[in-house]
């Protein structure tokens, strides 16, 4: 019995951690979803950080803003969102909350923008 347990524990823990992996991308295939034009690029750094150097197209929605769920709730569901912010931390918690309030095209950039720098990736000031 307590291997039907451990067992069904395991497949549990694999399907979340898959389910959650599909929604962050690798450089390459955040590089390849930004070719997508219908696509919105969202920087949810602060604005400080956003003109220290950001991805070219991206609009900036800082997360630690007390209006960020208001401005979350006034995005058009119906698009297709990318997220980055410096490490993948804050992209990652904007896309749950994203999640939570019915987005169901959202994406995040694993890593943030500085895996995106580090692979040699451009950004504007």
């Amino acid at each position: 019995m307590k291997t039907k347990h451990l067992l069904f524990a395991t497949l549990l823990f694999a399907v979340i951690s898959c389910s959650n992996n599909s929604n962050t991308l690798t450089v390459a295939d955040f590089k390849k979803s930004l070719s997508d034009s219908t696509t919105i690029l969202l920087d949810v750094r602060t604005p400080e950080e956003y003109a220290e150097g950001h991805i070219a197209g991206s609009v900036n929605i800082d997360f630690k803003s007390p209006d960020f769920a208001s401005r979350v709730d006034s995005l058009d569901k119906s698009k297709s969102y990318d997220l980055y912010c410096r490490s993948g931390h804050r992209s990652g918690e904007s896309l749950k909350l994203m999640e939570e309030k019915g987005f169901t095209k959202v994406h995040h950039l694993e890593g943030g923008i500085l895996k995106w720098q580090e692979s040699g990736q451009p950004v504007v000031k």
